[in-house]
């Protein structure tokens, strides 16, 4: 994989993580948490994920295809459910799982 387009993917998965752990944290304090539950399950995985992706990345593991691919579509998933609220938290989520969900599409191609 080109070092650059790896470099941009590290990035967006580092940024991404940090902006779901923001995204859940700020979650727990919302008035009706009950609700926001899926969104914070979804946040604590692909917060994981993507820190995961990023170490295989930085490592060059021969699996950093694979995690990149299952980042895609975990940060798809935080994507589309942050989406849904109005929360300058969670709108802040779901673009930065957008941008990673690019990035890490273009190290593994579906």
């Amino acid at each position: 994989m080109a070092n650059q387009v790896a470099q941009a993917c590290l990035d967006a998965c580092n940024a991404c993580a940090d902006a779901c752990d923001h995204c859940s944290t700020a979650c727990l304090q919302e008035q009706d948490v009950k609700m926001m539950a899926r969104c914070i399950a979804l946040d604590m995985d692909c917060a994981a994920l993507c820190r995961t992706a990023a170490g295989a990345i930085a490592r060059k593991s021969a699996f950093a295809k694979q995690l990149c691919q299952l980042c895609v579509q975990v940060c798809r998933a935080c994507a589309e459910e942050c989406g849904k609220h109005q929360m300058d938290h969670c709108q802040a989520c779901a673009k930065a799982c957008r941008e990673c969900e690019k990035a890490c599409a273009k190290i593994s191609p579906a």
